[in-house]
């Protein structure tokens, strides 16, 4: 498949290009997409970072990226190698407490941090000794507005200042007389589309090993496994291990091996950023989450009528809305999944047990009583003993959706 990204050149006082911005881009149409910045940072680390890596893109010089509140608090620069990136905190990240210790964190793990968009506040006076690079939007704060901040923001000499949006050759000047460091702008350059082949990947596999990742003692094996079945995803594993963001002690000669060495929180992060980068906005964000209390709901209720069936209860429910979170057939679908028949059949709404025991959850999910007392009668349970399993499932989905 074929995958998208847009870089604009920054020039020093000397007309050189020193390093690019990376934009996100979802065609060949060269403008931001409507999707959540969350989601736009995630496509752009699979699709580029985890591709071919940005040196690939910007001839070996730095990349700029743009993080915004989501991408920050999700920790998707963990993906990022520090001595090719300067993270790019966009203006709709506030200067809270939650924001200066995660931009801390950055800080200290060496990655060079720039603000973008800027806009002075005393409230960001605390995070100036974290920051190597502040640019200004000549049209949101004209030059000749912030003739005094500009001043000040240059007696610290850690920090440098860029000016950007310039389209006109006085833009430039004023710019440059003001003594800013950096130029950016369509006086110099429009952003300029790259287009890349990508392998894509099995999502079903994603939400697997997902499900995998979240059990109290996950399977290395499995999870191995699971990766065995995609070479996309294997592919973008091994990519990960090389990308530059962790130092290589010893050749890696396996999955399992790759698997050991990444450590489960970075698995955890690692599926995260794929589910992230491939659920738009937050309807199917919420999906997943009724997903997981569903397959925890089927699981607590296998176990009561069908105990044999138990992991095959809770991977029905969690499969259950795949079709409206990829926005496909469903019999499409389960024909990617490495599943047993029965799994397939009953999300395929052929009458098995564990269509009897999804039905069930459904009918309560829904608040459909009448249609619960008939199905509660297929599995000879009483409705009276679902409340509390579905508290249980609520409550664990909620403290797993907090570790991942």
């Amino acid at each position: 498949m074929s995958v998208f990204v847009a870089r604009q050149a920054i020039f020093n006082r000397r007309q050189k290009v020193v390093a690019y911005e990376l934009l996100f881009r979802d065609s060949p149409k060269n403008y931001f997409p409507d999707i959540a910045e969350g989601q736009a940072t995630a496509r752009l680390i699979m699709e580029n970072q985890l591709n071919l890596g940005t040196r690939h893109i910007t001839s070996g010089k730095k990349a700029l990226i743009n993080i915004g509140p989501e991408s920050l608090k999700l920790d998707l620069c963990a993906f990022l190698p520090s001595q090719d990136v300067v993270i790019e905190l966009l203006e709709t990240i506030e200067p809270s407490d939650d924001n200066y210790a995660l931009c801390c964190d950055l800080f200290n793990s060496n990655y060079k941090l720039a603000l973008d968009d800027f806009v002075y506040k005393p409230q960001w006076d605390r995070f100036l000794k974290l920051i190597k690079l502040i640019k200004f939007d000549i049209k949101i704060t004209p030059l000749n507005e912030i003739t005094t901040i500009v001043k000040s923001l240059q007696k610290n000499k850690k920090i440098k200042l860029l000016a950007e949006k310039l389209e006109t050759q006085e833009d430039y000047q004023l710019a440059y007389d003001m003594g800013f460091d950096y130029f950016q702008g369509y006086f110099f350059a429009k952003p300029t589309m790259i287009t890349q082949n990508d392998i894509d990947y099995n999502y079903g596999l994603v939400v697997a090993i997902y499900a995998e990742i979240m059990k109290q003692s996950p399977d290395i094996k499995v999870i191995s496994g699971l990766f065995e079945l995609d070479a996309a995803l294997a592919y973008k594993l091994l990519r990960l291990i090389n990308s530059g963001v962790f130092p290589i002690q010893s050749e890696i000669s396996s999955l399992k091996q790759a698997l050991v060495y990444l450590g489960h929180d970075r698995i955890k992060k690692f599926v995260s950023l794929i589910v992230t980068a491939h659920t738009a906005g937050k309807k199917p964000a919420e999906l997943m989450q009724v997903c997981v209390v569903r397959a925890r709901f089927c699981e607590l209720i296998a176990k009561r009528v069908a105990k044999h069936l138990v992991g095959e209860a809770f991977l029905t429910g969690l499969f259950s809305l795949l079709d409206a979170i990829l926005d496909q057939p469903m019999s499409l679908l389960v024909e990617k999944l490495p599943f047993p028949d029965e799994i397939k059949a009953a999300l395929l709404n052929d009458k098995n047990k564990l269509y009897y025991i999804l039905n069930v959850v459904k009918a309560y999910e829904s608040g459909s009583w009448w249609a619960l007392e008939q199905a509660v009668l297929l599995l000879n349970i009483d409705s009276d003993t679902l409340p509390p399993l579905y508290q249980q499932s609520v409550d664990w989905a909620d403290s797993y959706k907090n570790n991942i």
